[in-house]
């Protein structure tokens, strides 16, 4: 087990608000944010749960955000308010020191549509030049070690909708290794436009609850029929306790231990063997047993297989049944967005020892026994241990442990 590492920032853009505090009361509502979209209008499923007024303009420079695809103007966003939030200035570190990870699930899709249209016309000239660098993946990475001049390792890891945990996971280890003194990771996706939800709804993966957005996302419930594309970005500050005691800076938490594997199974389906192999490396990084987990924010899609193989693999591991919940009934799937805002709500539960309820969750499905916490926010004063749990296509597993500073 290595020296923990302390949470000392946090910036978050969600469905919920923009800032951590909006995205906090969001979550404590437990009320859906999913909503019509005009830009998606005539498609099968024309809902997502989107940012609502996010003003890149004000928040950046209209220079800044006309260069950018939104899924990287929601990073900048994101990673300045934890950089902020940590009181990481410009003498708090040595610029070579200071990491960026950030995980994304999939190229951002958001203007192609036009693209193709100038393709199909004959008008490739018409193609902005700027098509690939605000699109590929590793660029929200890098414009924000350009925003903050972080000079450390810049990566960007990719998997799927375990990206983000990914992101937190790998700079953890380059934390552990010495190769950074300070890392800012997290994840950011938006896919709230057309090919992305015109693709999902092909893959039959999207809830179809058209004519009542607000109660399509239900995690493990018993009437769950897919999940609601969402978009958002987190961003945390992590640094070894002994950097955060010495500058006095309270952590929020402490991540303690990652775990990662691969199902090797199916490219959509999760494997129980792949689920349970991740956690278990988990609580063996942080040093705990399954008995010491207090809580479990789960990655709970809304999906018929997949949330019922996530809370088999929970009914057996944790026979002690701890609480569980899921975000993505308030603030949807963003993709690779998620597990770094699921991360920074697993922080915030611990700080305020308070766990956020699963919104539409109405009466759990077959076989699912597992404590939800649903309807009003539970607290858990004697909370001290968070698993977060993070799944993607590929059968890439993340998880993450954080405990109480």
């Amino acid at each position: 087990m290595n020296d923990p590492i302390a949470i000392t920032g946090i910036g978050l853009v969600t469905p919920a608000g923009t800032g951590t505090g909006a995205t906090w009361r969001g979550l404590l509502a437990g009320r859906s944010t999913a909503r019509r979209h005009p830009g998606l209008a005539g498609l099968p499923v024309d809902f997502c749960c989107a940012v609502p007024d996010l003003d890149a303009n004000k928040r950046l420079t209209p220079k800044l955000a006309l260069r950018l695809d939104r899924f990287t103007q929601m990073a900048i966003i994101a990673a300045r308010e934890a950089a902020h939030d940590a009181d990481l200035g410009p003498a708090s570190y040595d610029p070579t020191r200071i990491a960026v990870v950030i995980g994304t699930g999939c190229t951002s899709l958001e203007r192609y549509e036009s693209y193709y249209g100038h393709l199909l016309n004959g008008h490739y000239r018409k193609i902005s030049p700027l098509c690939i660098p605000r699109s590929i993946p590793n660029i929200s990475a890098g414009e924000v070690a350009i925003d903050l001049h972080a000079q450390g390792p810049c990566l960007t890891t990719c998997t799927a909708c375990a990206s983000g945990a990914t992101a937190i996971g790998t700079a953890k280890t380059l934390l552990d290794t010495g190769q950074c003194d300070v890392a800012l990771a997290g994840g950011t996706e938006s896919v709230c436009n057309r090919m992305s939800s015109a693709a999902f709804c092909q893959l039959g993966a999207l809830s179809t609850r058209i004519q009542n957005p607000e109660t399509a996302s239900r995690p493990f419930d018993a009437d769950r029929d897919g999940f609601v594309l969402a978009e958002g970005a987190g961003i945390l500050v992590l640094e070894r306790a002994a950097d955060a005691t010495a500058r006095r800076h309270a952590p929020y938490a402490y991540l303690t231990g990652y775990g990662a594997s691969c199902d090797a199974h199916h490219i959509t389906a999760l494997s129980a063997h792949g689920v349970t192999n991740a956690i278990r490396s988990a609580l063996r990084d942080a040093g705990l047993q399954p008995g010491d987990v207090d809580h479990v924010n789960a990655h709970g899609t809304s999906t018929q297989f997949n949330d019922q193989t996530e809370a088999s693999v929970f009914q057996k591991l944790f026979p002690h049944n701890p609480p569980v919940t899921s975000f993505k009934g308030t603030i949807g799937h963003s993709i690779g967005g998620a597990g770094a805002i699921e991360a920074a709500g697993a922080a915030l539960t611990l700080k305020h020892h308070t766990i956020p309820p699963t919104a539409n969750h109405h009466r759990p499905g077959p076989g699912i026994a597992i404590d939800l916490v649903t309807g009003v926010p539970r607290t858990a004063d004697s909370l001290k241990t968070v698993v977060s749990t993070s799944f993607g296509f590929g059968g890439q597993n993340a998880v993450l442990v954080l405990t109480s500073a």
